[in-house]
């Protein structure tokens, strides 16, 4: 089990500040979306009423996002691997963590150059890390990612809105991140329906047996073991491996975190694990895209 006696919560600080930050997002949508309507009712005072206005003109049909959630289940499938096949691979974007400090440098326009090479290496998707204070990232990185390549591309946050998925969703992810850990079961299941709801496919993320019995009461179809337990930080492989393990077939497994080598990478291939996501142990390599193509080679 975690060492959790006497450690710090470093993931109850993070949610802390996570709540402060939509807060502040909340109040902003909200001030535009009031502007919006009275710029609107501005024009609308303005305009004849012999001419009609878009929506009026529309022809009859159902929301964008209705239409989107109907899109066949072909994101899971991407990560889901094939009888005899190698592991799919999720590489990740990340310049810091809580733990680790400084992973690497923030360079100009390094970002889609590296998530560029992990697509010619063969990941079948890219994580981009979105936290800012915690992990020197932002949902502009995850915006440059998105437009520099045809993978898809996770948006790896601490997510507790909407608000949240559709700055997501309007970046260009496919994938959103939910922590079980983070969310309680009254949250969970209506953020993962909302995610579908926009297009996208969520990634529920477990960390211990408890989670992942949460995880597996919900109807995601991806279902993630973080080897790092987000409180303290610390990991715990083998732990993670016999939770992969219990993951049903019916749902994609993700093996998340402590690869940090080829040996690692085969390790993971042993386990019931359709993915695996890979972050620090690319991103410490002068060259990431190289590094992981290397693994991918044996």
């Amino acid at each position: 089990m975690w060492p959790m006696a006497d450690a710090v919560d470093k993931l109850g600080l993070i949610m802390a500040r996570k709540r402060l930050e939509v807060a502040r997002r909340q109040r902003w949508a909200a001030f535009y979306a009031q502007e919006a309507t009275l710029r609107s009712a501005d024009r609308a005072r303005s305009v004849s009423p012999a001419i009609p206005s878009r929506n009026e003109s529309a022809p009859p049909g159902r929301a964008p996002d209705q239409l989107a959630a109907n899109r066949p289940n072909e994101l899971a499938e991407a990560l889901r691997r094939q009888p005899g096949a190698a592991l799919r691979v999720i590489a990740e974007i990340k310049l810091r963590s809580p733990s680790a400090g400084q992973i690497r440098p923030r360079v100009a326009g390094e970002i889609p150059r590296i998530a560029q090479g992990y697509a010619a290496a063969g990941a079948a998707a890219v994580s981009v890390l979105c936290d800012g204070p915690g992990f020197g990232g932002s949902v502009l990185d995850l915006r440059r990612v998105a437009r520099a390549i045809t993978t898809p591309v996770l948006y790896k946050e601490f997510v507790i809105d909407p608000l949240q998925i559709d700055l997501a969703r309007a970046a260009g992810a496919s994938f959103v991140l939910l922590l079980a850990r983070a969310l309680d079961d009254a949250s969970l299941q209506p953020l993962i329906a909302a995610v579908r709801a926009r297009g996208l496919e969520p990634v529920v993320e477990a960390a211990d047996g408890e989670e992942l019995a949460r995880a597996l009461l919900t109807t995601a179809r991806i279902i993630g073991v973080n080897a790092r337990d987000l409180r303290s930080f610390s990991v715990d492989a083998e732990h993670a491996s016999e939770l992969v393990n219990r993951i049903p077939a019916d749902r994609v497994a993700v093996f998340m975190s402590g690869v940090r080598s080829a040996a690692d990478l085969a390790r993971v291939e042993q386990t019931r694990a359709d993915a695996v996501l890979i972050g620090e142990g690319l991103m410490r390599s002068h060259d990431p895209g190289q590094q992981l193509a290397n693994w991918l080679r044996g």
